[in-house]
């Protein structure tokens, strides 16, 4: 347990990596205790974790919705965790962890929109789900981009703060505080147009020929 280098992945970055450190990591060694638990069915649990609080959002329980996506982001570091802890690293487990993480990242823009569309908002329906398709199409680019490059072998540049975690931390912090002010995940809705589709098209520019 002295070596900590359990607790990361080498392309952890930034929110995502402090999360895994000083969260996940205070959960992990405790589950070592159930010799039946697999990787997979962790990754599968933070994955129903994150859809449902994108359920729990378009059903206009913002502040809920962002403690559920809170644990479930919590959750989502400790399978990785567990499997070098216990020797089940695997490439499909990788694989795992990566596509079911697209379904509740989804999940849970499309419940910002629902709930922004509830609420009512004062922009119009179409218009948010005109921001909400750009969230969500910006938001898969980076991690498809991401891939895409290291396959190609392209370099892109300096890590993103776009990442997995920063993403879903802006989403988590506007829903829970939207008890104060409902129409607060609206700055998230805009941060997810701007930022992911910004660092998409500077990855265009750059590997551009």
């Amino acid at each position: 347990m002295e070596n900590s280098s359990w607790k990361t992945k080498p392309t952890d970055r930034f929110v995502l990596k402090w999360i895994k450190v000083n969260l996940s990591a205070r959960i992990t060694p405790h589950l070592l205790a159930w010799p039946w638990l697999s990787p997979w069915q962790i990754t599968l649990s933070s994955a129903l974790l994150g859809s449902l609080a994108g359920l729990v959002f378009a059903l206009g329980a913002g502040w809920l919705a962002g403690i559920v996506a809170a644990a479930a982001q919590v959750l989502d570091g400790v399978d990785g965790q567990y499997a070098r802890l216990t020797g089940r690293v695997s490439r499909g487990g990788a694989f795992w962890d990566s596509v079911l993480d697209r379904y509740a990242d989804g999940a849970m823009v499309i419940g910002l929109v629902v709930y922004l569309v509830r609420l009512p908002f004062p922009l119009s329906t179409g218009m948010l789900i005109f921001l909400g398709s750009l969230a969500l199409i910006g938001c898969n680019l980076i991690s498809y981009s991401s891939a895409r490059a290291e396959a190609l072998g392209l370099e892109l540049g300096p890590p993103t703060l776009a990442s997995k975690g920063t993403r879903t931390s802006v989403m988590i912090l506007c829903a829970v505080f939207s008890f104060i002010w409902s129409g607060l995940p609206v700055v998230a809705l805009v941060y997810l147009v701007i930022h992911p589709n910004g660092t998409v098209l500077f990855r265009l520019l750059k590997t551009r020929e």
